[in-house]
């Protein structure tokens, strides 16, 4: 017991031995906050608190939960395999699995990422005659999803106008198309487990009887129905240890809730609230900075980083005439820490907004400075993956529309548009599956759509013993994947992606349990009884208490669902050394030695619309936050008097944010006057930043006009205080003035009426 708690900090130490009660453990970044969630749980399990399968934790990402499987597998004997670690989708695909007659599901549902789900709401669209112009299949899908988000079925929504009404109209088909296909989308697993356990108690009290103890990570970044949810389990008896950081919620345009820390030590009657205060990570000028910031936001529960680091280097801020000279800067610096010695994989550079990565990725490849871009395409969302993955899915399920519908030409086979409308109206007209409607289909479409059923259904007979690797190899030839990306001009990297595929299904049997010779498919007497199901005392049949999650499925479908769960996650793999280019809300979770915040102007950052958004700037100020924290050793910000942008250039406003950041913590490497804009003195400014730039356009901000007004100068209001001069139309008396105000926006006035002061 005594060396799961070696080296824990005291607040660390406070958490990991709380008693069994629900608490709320504040844990800042870089506060070691992983190290806790899995040392309480080694340590409940150490000291007989609680078995391995009494266990449910709860995180946001698929590589976290991992994380903690490898972490517990190497503090304690036991086989983790077993345990309830894993995301929301993937616990709820879990669960839905072993009670899929209880929730109305076929055994071998499949599931619909993002993409599918467009495919699937586009088809819906076609099928009703609907104009797509008018209701956009990506806004119904936001709708739909936003609405299973909150825990609502079309039934429960409120149509308050024709428009709203439709698309509650369309939502209701769509849950009618999933239903038939059997599918469900990544909304429809939270809601579909949700109302699962609400309205059937006896499995209710089964679930809420084993999980005694359950713990989340990432609690600030839950939305109302995971709250519901995770209540749900809990029960009135039930010990929740909620881990997060109110001040790294950024992701409000996703449905979370920051509002749910507070709700949840409110409702859960929270006695201990634990803060992990004590940052291993960032030196204590960084942090210095990240704390004063953050203390401008209201509403926080409140905390402060400290670090045995010491200060370390001070915070390096640049100006820069433009958004070229930025890069340019930013180039130089990089190569600089390059030749000390530090590797480019540990640095990166963040950005609000993706429109800025242009400028970057230019200079970058100019400098012939490998980058990434982080968080690009994934593996399993790669387009000739997808088309293997879709085969796949019709080998498990030959009702799956989706998948048919992506492959059924592919590669083409001569099966036209007007072949594909007879099949949907068949379909229709008998209410069945594309796969079910082709015998309907007479003529030379239904011969080309009967011949490629043969093609499914042979590969079905050819590989219904062999194990998944084999199984996949087989598809991948027989579909002609392989054939068509061999004859293509630069089909050898799609060649070797699908190779991969096959590497990833031996690994993924091997990691799993299956064993290397398990068939892909499992006969239905195999699956009937491979959950090793018991019968509660109230006649209700659940999962073993130690019967892992692949007893439930056929391997073919538990990598299907791997592969979906997979695709939908929303953390990109770490890279190679090279350096690496990112948003602020990719950055979350991610540590670097050096890293440049960019673009740090009002209207960019804090984002504009942010403005309009009620609770905006303060989401803004977290993900600035989140940001900061990113650094380890060498943090620079940089911002530009130009940008372009969206094809315009902006005459811009350092951000506000400086003015709430330490100034012991700041070294400014170009001119800043307290309290002013770049132009308070133009000369001073040109001759002090190294390498200025284009000469043209120091001119045109110098130049006067006959109102005695020029455009880039600085100015003060009496209502909306300090702005810089845009643009001037007009001359003499009816000359006016467009003027940046930052916070209040843009404001176009008469300069002989203003009451303007020059700075």
């Amino acid at each position: 017991m005594q060396n799961l708690l070696l080296n824990l900090n005291e607040e660390q130490l406070a958490a990991v031995t709380l008693p069994a009660q629900s608490a709320l453990i504040l844990a800042g970044a870089g506060s070691g906050k992983t190290r806790v969630l899995t040392t309480r749980i080694a340590w409940l399990i150490q000291t007989g608190q609680v078995s391995p399968s009494g266990i449910l934790a709860v995180t946001f990402t698929n590589k976290a939960a991992k994380e903690m499987t490898a972490r517990l597998s190497g503090m304690l004997p036991i086989n983790t395999r077993g345990m309830w670690i894993g995301t929301f989708h993937g616990l709820c695909n879990r669960l839905l699995r072993a009670h899929h007659k209880d929730a109305g599901l076929p055994q071998t549902f499949q599931i619909l990422d993002t993409q599918d789900q467009l495919s699937a709401i586009k088809r819906l669209l076609k099928q009703m005659n609907v104009d797509d112009e008018k209701y956009p299949p990506r806004n119904l899908m936001y709708f739909i999803n936003s609405a299973k988000d909150q825990g609502l079925r079309a039934k429960d929504v409120d149509a308050y106008d024709d428009y709203n009404r439709k698309f509650v109209e369309l939502y209701e088909l769509y849950d009618q198309q999933c239903q038939r296909e059997g599918v469900v989308d990544f909304a429809e697993l939270l809601l579909r487990t949700y109302e699962l356990l609400s309205r059937n108690q006896p499995l209710r009290e089964h679930y809420q009887s084993r999980f005694r103890h359950i713990l989340v990570d990432e609690f600030q970044d839950t939305n109302d129905l995971q709250y519901k949810w995770l209540k749900l389990m809990a029960g009135q008896h039930n010990a929740v240890f909620a881990v997060g950081d109110d001040d790294q919620s950024i992701y409000a345009f996703r449905g979370a809730n920051v509002g749910n820390m507070q709700a949840f030590e409110q409702e859960f009657h929270v006695q201990n609230l634990i803060k992990l205060e004590q940052n291993y990570r960032s030196h204590g000028h960084i942090l210095d900075t990240a704390n004063e910031l953050i203390a401008n936001n209201s509403k926080r529960l409140g905390k402060n980083l400290r670090t045995d680091a010491g200060h370390g280097e001070q915070v390096r801020v640049y100006e820069a005439t433009s958004d070229l000279q930025e890069a340019q800067w930013i180039i130089e610096q990089v190569k600089d820490l390059i030749a000390e010695g530090w590797a480019r994989s540990e640095i990166a550079i963040l950005y609000r907004s993706n429109a800025q990565s242009r400028v970057l990725e230019h200079a970058l490849f100019s400098s012939a400075i490998p980058y990434r871009v982080y968080g690009g395409q994934r593996f399993f969302e790669r387009a000739e993956i997808k088309h293997a993955i879709a085969y796949l899915q019709l080998m498990d399920n030959l009702h799956n529309d989706s998948a048919f519908l992506r492959v059924v030409n592919f590669p083409t086979r001569g099966i036209g548009a007007k072949a594909m409308e007879s099949l949907q109206d068949a379909a229709r007209q008998y209410g069945c599956s594309l796969y079910a409607a082709v015998p309907y289909v007479a003529g030379k479409a239904g011969s080309s759509l009967n011949a490629f059923v043969k093609l499914i259904e042979g590969a079905r007979f050819e590989t219904q013993h062999l194990p998944l690797p084999e199984m996949v190899k087989v598809v991948l030839d027989l579909s002609g994947l392989m054939t068509h990306y061999r004859n293509e001009k630069e089909g050898a990297d799609r060649i070797e992606n699908l190779e991969q595929l096959v590497s990833a299904a031996t690994l993924f049997v091997s990691e799993e349990g299956y064993g290397l010779d398990a068939p892909a498919f499992l006969g239905p007497q195999a699956q009937a009884t491979a959950g090793a199901a018991i019968t509660t005392a109230d006649g209700v049949e659940v999962l073993d208490a130690d019967a892992p999650l692949v007893t439930i499925m056929s391997p073919l479908s538990a990598f299907l669902s791997h592969a979906s769960l997979e695709a939908g996650d929303n953390q990109a793999q770490a890279g190679q050394d090279a350096l690496q280019l990112m948003t602020v809300h990719s950055a979350k979770g991610l540590e670097f030695d050096a890293v440049f915040i960019t673009g740090m102007e009002e209207g960019l950052f804090p984002h504009e619309n942010s403005a309009k958004e009620e609770g905006g700037v303060e989401e803004e100020r977290r993900l600035m936050y989140v940001a900061i924290t990113r650094a380890r050793k060498r943090l620079f910000m940089t911002f530009s008097q130009t940008r372009m942008l969206h094809g315009q250039t902006r005459y811009n406003m350092r951000s506000r944010f400086f003015d709430e950041m330490p100034e012991q913590s700041i070294k400014w490497l170009s001119p800043k006057i307290a309290q002013h804009h770049w132009f308070a003195n133009p000369k001073s400014a040109w001759d002090e930043v190294p390498e200025a730039g284009n000469n043209k356009i120091a001119q045109s901000f110098s130049r006067q006009t006959d109102s005695g007004w020029r455009i880039g100068q600085n100015v003060s209001h009496a209502k909306f205080g300090e702005g810089v001069i845009v643009n001037i139309e007009g001359g003499g008396g009816a000359a006016r003035a467009q003027i940046n105000f930052g916070k209040f926006g843009m404001k176009l006035l008469d300069l002989s009426v203003a009451k303007l002061e020059k700075i």
